[in-house]
């Protein structure tokens, strides 16, 4: 293991033979997820990733911009309405405005984040990631999800377990095929977790031809693969757990902005929900 940073800033990251290099002659998730946010830390192959699911679906762009804007609603309920002053946010992707600690340090400057991903770029760009109020804290684990055991003894260098967690999971969970049982993956890290702790979750679903389609030739041209679900088994993330209203539902509808609350924002392939652990 290394640090990067400062020790009020530390970075814990996996460093060995056995660490990813970054390769720019396939697509990877991450960085096809920041084109379509219109950033500019991606490479040409993504960007043609980006550009076919664009063509065979329009409205991927949009639910990348409603899966952002849902993690902005979401952290600010977290902290400004349930007191959570801790984040461990796994499946970070690539820095772009309004990450999770800007949104919880604006409402409580003494926030403490860990950032978790496996994507070499994201920790290129980990320095962004570490900015910090001086109050709080901000951490970043190069991890795989799969690997939770590594995931929490390295969050645990940081966050207080014994005080409540928020849990990111957005878009990150669609990433684990079903046989890799994802909902497993998630139980041992909610385990970890003491009563009080929540749960955010968001993930396209399978209700759309051609979305599936698009994320098919997707999968089969990207070193990374993306697995849609229905509905109803996204909702099982959810088990044990106390909903926050409104429930899981498509992403614009979840908690929206007072600018759209007047109106029933257009439903998305994709769904989210907030759940808290008894």
């Amino acid at each position: 293991m290394i640090s990067i940073g400062t020790a009020d800033r530390r970075t814990t990251v996996t460093d060995g033979p056995g660490s990813p290099a970054i390769d720019s002659s396939a697509s990877h998730s991450a960085r096809v997820w920041n084109y379509l946010l219109g950033g500019k830390d991606n490479y040409a192959v993504d960007r043609e990733a980006g550009d076919m699911i664009m063509r065979m679906f329009p409205d991927i762009a949009r639910i990348a911009r409603q899966q952002r804007r849902f993690l902005v609603r979401a952290v600010r309920y977290l902290t400004a309405e349930a007191g959570v002053r801790q984040f461990l946010d796994i499946g970070t992707g690539l820095p772009t405005a309004d990450n999770t600690h800007q949104v919880a340090q604006r409402v409580a400057p003494e926030s403490r984040i860990v950032y978790v991903d496996n994507d070499p770029l994201v920790l290129v760009h980990a320095r962004v990631l570490l900015t910090s109020t001086p109050e709080g804290r901000t951490d970043y684990i190069e991890a795989d999800v799969r690997d939770t055991d590594t995931i929490l003894a390295a969050a645990r260098n940081m966050l207080d377990f014994d005080r409540p967690v928020a849990l990111m999971m957005l878009g990150i969970l669609g990433q684990l095929r079903d046989e890799e049982d994802p909902w497993a993956v998630l139980t041992r890290l909610l385990d970890a977790l003491p009563p009080g702790s929540y749960l955010a979750v968001s993930d396209g679903t399978d209700t759309s031809e051609a979305l599936v389609r698009a994320i098919e030739i997707y999968n089969a041209n990207s070193a990374s693969s993306y697995h849609l679900r229905a509905p109803e088994a996204l909702a099982r993330f959810f088990e044990g757990l106390e909903l926050v209203d409104p429930g899981v539902v498509t992403i614009p509808r979840w908690r929206p902005d007072v600018a759209d609350a007047e109106s029933s924002p257009r439903a998305v392939d994709a769904i989210c929900g907030v759940g808290r652990k008894p």
